[in-house]
């Protein structure tokens, strides 16, 4: 809590558990440490198909899954995630703004779109705002 008795950022996301998906080690460390010192649990996978069993495995209230990677990419992810929860927000991670997977994933119902070179501290207040119509959704 802040000095005059508001959740600050970091409260808030105390209980928010969020699945970042990438198969580069690098951005995946570098988010990990950005979420987490924002507050948030994070759950990491290095490919498609782990992410999917962690989805069902650990329960996260979001994802932030990278689009392209090897074997099971992203949109297919996307896919599979609709087909059991159309709440949980995901959000695609892409270094390109490709407007054909763009289009794709806003047909199998991404949450919205971070490209990796933009201000990701930024970009993290839109899962939180997800994360809480998602919340209200299960109520």
């Amino acid at each position: 809590m802040d000095n005059k008795g508001r959740m600050d950022n970091k409260s808030k996301a105390d209980n928010r558990k969020v699945l970042l998906v990438d198969d580069e080690v690098d951005f995946l460390d570098l988010v990990k440490l950005m979420l987490e010192s924002k507050g948030y649990t994070v759950i990491t996978a290095g490919s498609g198909e782990e992410a999917l069993k962690k989805v069902r495995d650990e329960k996260p209230d979001a994802v932030m899954l990278d689009i392209l990677m090897p074997g099971i990419d992203g949109l297919d992810v996307l896919k599979k995630i609709r087909e059991h929860d159309k709440n949980l927000p995901v959000f695609m991670l892409t270094a390109f703004s490709n407007e054909e997977r763009r289009s794709l994933a806003n047909i199998l119902d991404a949450s919205g779109f971070i490209l990796k070179t933009s201000d990701l501290q930024k970009e993290v207040q839109y899962v939180d705002i997800a994360i809480d119509i998602a919340r209200k959704h299960k109520k």
